[in-house]
């Protein structure tokens, strides 16, 4: 599969950071008791180092997006503004937040009065569904930031793009907020090439949700800070279990399909945890096995092991490769296997234990959105709103440090953000789990960048 670079390299259209517009922004904005950006103003972008130096190297400056924010002078005249809202992919806390935060910003702020929500993703803008959208106002979102998952329903998959602009034309709508990770984001960029391809003046913003933070140049996504406290809880359950029988071991999955950020932010969170597998790194069951033996052999009664979902997928041999509606690969149960294979070991050397399995995924995703969470998501619809209302198009609104910033949708989706190995996070595992003591056999080393020994 190609990296960054190669994509970089290969499409001169990655080398710009900038924003698409619709035109030119000629109508005051009825925004009151604010203080405008200035049209133009930039952020410097510092994350992503490798691919950094190499677009500075093409741009021949350090890159940088545009700052999200009001502006004095809008595109969109709020009086002929009809505005969809669609949630698409897998649950995450936060929906509800940013879907009541769209609807008040473009309510109080802008004064827009026809605001759909699509039912089920983009599903509900094929007509052969039949899904009917529901009218959204301040008075109907008022409570919904209580409630876990999103009121509008969700779905995986991409529907036919024309069919899709051709519902934003029969309706009217010429502001589409989109609520979706990697590929539902690449969706969004589709429907607003079409759109542009038509000339039609509809913006397309995107929101990124993507519980495994693995979007790039966007910052933290909204509900990864839920996910990780709620991870914590059930690691601290999975410690209670391993702790109360001999030989006990608490196996804890969690979301991570490519990447291991929930996985390592939890391990360090709550850590009680003596073992932390990622997708980023590979390991045998055979190390991992001595690896407990070791432990077991230093005296200590119990484990705690964290897996991401997407963890060890190379000890599945079956060659059996299946896709979602999404067409994500999916993977295979890492957790049931591990499970397994460890309570054979120690039966096979007649040694007491017992594992205790959590797959807590469905029960994470479902929860409101919590304290600066819950905020994020406000501010995040807060941006996309001012975006889409001054003419912005196929874009998402990313959170960097204390500030907000538009990036080009082919930018922030060009692919997965994967945990660095050499990383201070990385390191952090390393010292809260104290899993290379046991991976080398009792020897308190350092060890190589996959964290487990050669």
């Amino acid at each position: 599969m190609p990296s960054t670079l190669d994509k970089i390299a290969a499409d001169p259209e990655f080398y710009t950071s900038n924003v698409r517009t619709l035109g030119p922004c000629n109508i005051d904005s009825p925004v009151r008791h604010h203080e405008f950006i200035r049209d133009g103003e930039r952020i410097l972008v510092t994350e992503n180092v490798s691919v950094l130096e190499h677009l500075r190297g093409r741009l021949g400056d350090m890159p940088s997006f545009e700052r999200a924010g009001p502006l004095a002078k809008i595109f969109h005249d709020p009086s002929w503004t009809r505005v969809g809202i669609v949630t698409a992919g897998g649950l995450c806390p936060g929906l509800n937040n940013v879907i009541k935060g769209l609807v008040e910003i473009l309510s109080f702020d802008y004064g827009v009065k026809s605001i759909f929500g699509i039912r089920f993703g983009y599903a509900g803008l094929n007509p052969d569904f039949g899904y009917k959208p529901v009218m959204l106002d301040p008075d109907n979102v008022d409570t919904i930031h209580e409630l876990g998952g999103t009121i509008l329903g969700s779905s995986r998959g991409q529907q036919p793009t024309d069919r899709i602009v051709d519902t934003l034309e029969r309706m009217n709508i010429n502001i589409l907020f989109c609520i979706g990770g990697d590929g539902s984001l690449r969706c969004a960029g589709d429907i607003a090439a079409c759109c542009a391809k038509r000339g039609l003046k509809i913006s397309v913003v995107g929101i990124p949700k993507t519980i495994d933070n693995d979007l790039q140049f966007v910052g933290r996504s909204f509900g990864f800070e839920t996910a990780v406290a709620e991870a914590a809880n059930v690691i601290r359950n999975a410690h209670v279990e391993a702790k109360g029988a001999p030989g006990g071991i608490g196996l804890v999955k969690l979301m991570g399909r490519d990447s291991g950020f929930i996985a390592a932010y939890a391990s360090i969170a709550n850590p009680v945890v003596n073992f932390c597998l990622v997708p980023e790194m590979s390991f045998s069951f055979e190390s991992l096995a001595s690896a407990l033996d070791n432990r077991f052999a230093a005296g200590k009664t119990h484990a705690v092991i964290v897996v991401a979902e997407g963890a060890g997928q190379d000890l599945f041999n079956d060659g059996d490769v299946k896709r979602d509606a999404s067409g994500n690969i999916l993977k295979k149960d890492i957790g049931e296997w591990l499970k397994a294979k460890i309570a054979a070991h120690f039966k096979e050397k007649g040694v007491a234990s017992s594992v205790k399995y959590f797959d807590p995924s469905y029960t994470i995703r479902s929860v409101p959105a919590k304290g600066t969470d819950a905020i994020r998501c406000y501010m995040l619809a807060r941006n996309a709103v001012h975006a889409a209302m001054a003419g912005r198009t196929d874009c998402v609104v990313g959170n960097l440090g204390e500030s907000y910033a538009l990036v080009p949708i082919r930018l922030a989706t060009i692919e997965r953000q994967k945990l660095s190995l050499k990383s201070d996070l990385w390191r952090s595992v390393m010292d809260a789990t104290g899993q290379e003591y046991y991976f080398n056999a009792g020897e308190c080393s350092r060890i190589g960048s996959a964290g487990i020994a050669p």
